[in-house]
C-alpha cells in the first residue's frame, strides 16, 4: 500500500482495495475508465467499477484467492500511473 496513492484505502474486511476518482466532466471520466479498461485488460486482472458522471470508483480484490493479491496492487499502481502525480 505504501507504494500507491494515498487516495488507496483497504476496506474493513481486508479483502478489497478501493480509490474513487473524480473528473472535470463526462468525456474525462469515461477517457480514463477507457484507458483504466485496457490496462485491466492487458493485465488479465479487471476490477470492479462504478461509473458516474464525473467519478469513478475502482475496486481490486482477487476473487481466486478469496481477498487480496500482488496482482491487486500492481494494477492499483498501473492505475495510478494514468494520472498525473496530484492526481
Amino acid at each position: 500500500m505504501h507504494d500507491l496513492h494515498e487516495d488507496w484505502s483497504i476496506d474493513t474486511s481486508g479483502k478489497e482495495i478501493n480509490r474513487s476518482f473524480k473528473f472535470r466532466n463526462y468525456y474525462q471520466t469515461m477517457a480514463f475508465v477507457n484507458a483504466m479498461a485496457w490496462v485491466a485488460h492487458a493485465e488479465d486482472h479487471h476490477p470492479d467499477i462504478e461509473v458516474g458522471y464525473n467519478r469513478c470508483l475502482i475496486r481490486y480484490s482477487t476473487h481466486s484467492v478469496g481477498g487480496l493479491s500482488d496482482n491487486d496492487f500492481i494494477c492499483s499502481a498501473k492505475i495510478d500511473a494514468l494520472l498525473p502525480p496530484d492526481g
